[in-house]
C-alpha cells in the first residue's frame, strides 16, 4: 500500500509516516534494524521494526530486513540473541528469538500478497521453526534458549513460548500458501497449547511479574474466548495504570508504550476493539516533538525513560492502530477469529 493511500486512510491522530521515518533513518545499509542508533540488534525486535516498515509503507526496505536475517541464520536455524555493528555479542540461541521471523514473513505476505517474497523465506523459516521444535519438552513446552555452548537450557518462559505458538501458526499458514505441509509442526503447536492453557508449573515464575506474562498467551492465541476474557480481567488492576497505560512489570511504576500497545493488540485480537482503543488513547501523547514515541515513563512523577528512540516501540505502535483502525490487509494478523476460520489448528 501506498504511504501516500495510507495516510488517507488514517482517522487517528497518529503520525504513522514520523514512526516509520524514525525506523528507516536507524535501518543500516545492509537491513539490519537495531534498537536505536549506535544500540545492539535482536532478532525478534528486529522483525518487530520490519513490520512497523511494512505497515508505513517501506515495501522494499522491509524486505531487506528479512534478507539480512537470511543471511545471517546460523546452520541449525537460529540467530545469535544480539549483534553489534554486524558481530554477535550474545551467543546465546534463543528460541522465542529465532521463530519469530515467521510472524513477519506471514504479516508481510498478508500485506503485499506477495507469494513470491513467500516461497523465497520458506527455506529460512522452515529451519526456525524446525530449530525450536527441537528444543521442545516432553510435557510440550519450549526450552528457551541454547546456550554459547550449545548445551540447552531446560528452563521455559511462558512469554516466549506464548510468542512462539504464534510463530508456529504462522509457518502453518505459510506453508499452506506455498502448498507444503508439516503435520508435525501442527502436533508441536496443540502440546504447546496444551500446556500453556493448563501447565503454568511447567514456566519459570521468575517471570511471572512481568505483564508480558499476563497477556501474551492471549496476544499469541494460545488462550481465546471466555477464558481469555478472564484472563484478562482478573489481573488488569495488577499491570494496569487507569488513564496511563500498561506496567512493564507490576512492582515497578513504570509504564512502556510497547507493552501497552501489545495489550491494545491483546485486547483487539481477542475481539475487546473498545477497550483496546481506549488504552490506545491514554498514550497518543507520549510522544517526541518529532511525533516518535518514548519508550515508557515513571509514574507520578513522569519521568521519560530511557530517553532514547525505540524502533520496535514504535513499529508496536504502529501495529496496534493497524489492529484497531484496519489500515492495511495485515490487520487481522494476531485476530483470534481469523486464525479460528482459517482452520490451521483443526
Amino acid at each position: 500500500m501506498e504511504r501516500e493511500v495510507l495516510r488517507e486512510k488514517q482517522a487517528l491522530s497518529i503520525d504513522i509516516e514520523a514512526l516509520a521515518t524514525l525506523i528507516l533513518n536507524t535501518q543500516k545499509e545492509n537491513g539490519e534494524i537495531p534498537w536505536s542508533v549506535g544500540e545492539k540488534t535482536d532478532p525478534w525486535d528486529h522483525v518487530e521494526a520490519a513490520m512497523g516498515l511494512a505497515i508505513g509503507g517501506y515495501i522494499e526496505e522491509a524486505e531487506s530486513a528479512y534478507a539480512w536475517l537470511a543471511e545471517n541464520q546460523l546452520e541449525d536455524g537460529s540467530w545469535y540473541a544480539a549483534y553489534q555493528d554486524g558481530v554477535p555479542i550474545d551467543l546465546t540461541r534463543d528460541t522465542n528469538m529465532t521463530t519469530y521471523i515467521a510472524v513477519g514473513v506471514y504479516h508481510h505476505f498478508l500485506l503485499t500478497g506477495n507469494s513470491l517474497f513467500l516461497k523465497s523465506m520458506w527455506p529460512v523459516v522452515e529451519k526456525a521453526i524446525d530449530f525450536a521444535i527441537s528444543l521442545q519438552a516432553p510435557t510440550g513446552e519450549i526450552y528457551w534458549a541454547k546456550s554459547p555452548d550449545l548445551k540447552v537450557d531446560p528452563m521455559a518462559l511462558l512469554t516466549g513460548s506464548s510468542s512462539i505458538f504464534m510463530s508456529i501458526k504462522c509457518a502453518l499458514a505459510i506453508a499452506r500458501q506455498i502448498g507444503t505441509s508439516r503435520p508435525d509442526w501442527k502436533t508441536a503447536a496443540l502440546r504447546l497449547q496444551k500446556a500453556i492453557e493448563h501447565g503454568y508449573h511447567l514456566f519459570n515464575i521468575a517471570k511471572s511479574h512481568f505483564s508480558m506474562d499476563w497477556f501474551y498467551p492471549v496476544l499469541s492465541g494460545a488462550i481465546t474466548g471466555n477464558a481469555a476474557r478472564k484472563r484478562i480481567d482478573q489481573h488488569w488492576k495488577k499491570y494496569v495504570v487507569e488513564d496511563m497505560g500498561t506496567l512493564c512489570v507490576s512492582n515497578r511504576p513504570w509504564v512502556t508504550i510497547a507493552e501497552t500497545s501489545e495489550l491494545v493488540l491483546a485486547l483487539t485480537a481477542a475481539g475487546n476493539t473498545k477497550v483496546g482503543e481506549i488504552v490506545f488513547n491514554w498514550i497518543l501523547d507520549r510522544t517526541f516533538d518529532d511525533g516518535s514515541y518514548w519508550c515508557g515513563f515513571t509514574y507520578p512523577d513522569m519521568v521519560i525513560w530511557p530517553e532514547e528512540k525505540i524502533t520496535w516501540t514504535n513499529a508496536v505502535v504502529i501495529m496496534a492502530a493497524d489492529a484497531l483502525y484496519h489500515l492495511t490487509p495485515a490487520s487481522c494478523l494476531f485476530n483470534h477469529e481469523y486464525w479460528e476460520k482459517s482452520g490451521i489448528l483443526r
